[in-house]
């Protein structure tokens, strides 16, 4: 009986035990315990949230840096086109000015870049045996595109005339067919192939000559067809600013992709500060409509349009931002 009395009440203080705990030491704190589990845990506890922390700083600016990129592009386009309503509003402005007179013009005066856009008439005399042939440049028609290129010829000046041109000038009389160039390039090579019968009219005109000495008869002199001048109503220009993708000129075999104005005279045999025109006249005859002259309202319009710009910056404010969301 008193075994058994003695296994309950052992059995009933290990219970108690369990179900209370150890018992700490009064005077034990924190501080004072010779064994300290709790600084560890704060030092692991800390060390995840400066992690969570540099991350969260990373990823804020990785967010911030493609927002601020699309701000800054969408104002720059809001600029471009205020520049570019500027700039077309400018040369609306002088193509509605009264055209300048051909003969009051003066190349050298150095004024020609503020009369860009301005409207001219001059009058002389095409020679077409000097026309340049730019491009390809290409035309669509109803749907068709049809290659061709621009005619190129100096207007010289008619002698005796104070209403003409006071020196030659280069005109962009307008838009031709490829076979335009095609026959031109095919008949400067048969003006080249030397003449076989030039012996023979070198010795007639010797005898014409020495007829015209000692014969007192009169000879009739050769007829020349007249000279008919033209008017141009055209504008001035400069030089094209070709793109990357656009080849060099090669004055030797011809080639022209763009108008570079001081190489084109030179190539005429011209002075490098000649008076570069496109033609705008729109009185085509019917009967002989090429070249085909530039319509007006292509030099008030542009590759990019404001309309244009105004779409770009929409695109850069609202829907460039929303596509890591939907990525």
């Amino acid at each position: 009986m008193a075994a058994a009395s003695i296994s309950r009440t052992v059995a009933k203080d290990l219970r108690w035990k369990l179900k209370v705990g150890p018992k700490i030491h009064p005077k034990w704190t924190p501080q004072t315990a010779p064994f300290s589990t709790s600084a560890p845990a704060v030092s692991t506890a800390s060390q995840p949230q400066e992690e969570r922390g540099r991350r969260s700083t990373w990823s804020k600016l990785l967010l911030f840096i493609p927002g601020a990129i699309t701000f800054g592009l969408g104002t720059w386009q809001i600029f471009r086109r205020q520049e570019k309503i500027k700039m077309l509003e400018y040369r609306q402005s002088r193509l509605e000015i009264e055209p300048l007179k051909g003969n009051e013009l003066l190349p050298s005066s150095g004024n020609l870049d503020s009369l860009e856009y301005r409207r001219v008439k001059f009058k002389g005399v095409f020679d077409d045996k000097k026309s340049i042939y730019v491009g390809p440049r290409s035309r669509s028609i109803s749907g068709v595109t049809e290659n061709g290129y621009y005619l190129i010829t100096p207007l010289i000046p008619v002698p005796g005339d104070p209403e003409s041109a006071q020196s030659p000038i280069l005109v962009n009389r307008g838009w031709v067919p490829r076979s335009w160039r095609d026959k031109a390039l095919h008949s400067s090579e048969d003006d080249k192939e030397p003449s076989s019968n030039s012996p023979t009219n070198a010795q007639e005109s010797e005898k014409i000559s020495w007829w015209r000495f000692w014969s007192k008869k009169p000879v009739l002199e050769e007829h020349h067809e007249a000279i008919t001048p033209v008017e141009v109503i055209g504008v001035i220009r400069d030089s094209e600013k070709p793109s990357i993708f656009v080849p060099a000129n090669d004055p030797n075999n011809s080639q022209w992709f763009y108008v570079d104005v001081p190489a084109l005279a030179r190539a005429c045999e011209l002075p490098k500060e000649t008076v570069y025109i496109e033609d705008i006249n729109d009185n085509i005859n019917p009967s002989n409509p090429y070249p085909i002259p530039k319509d007006a309202n292509t030099l008030i319009r542009s590759s990019v349009m404001p309309q244009d710009h105004l779409n770009y910056t929409m695109t850069w404010y609202f829907v460039v931002p929303q596509l890591p969301f939907y990525v």
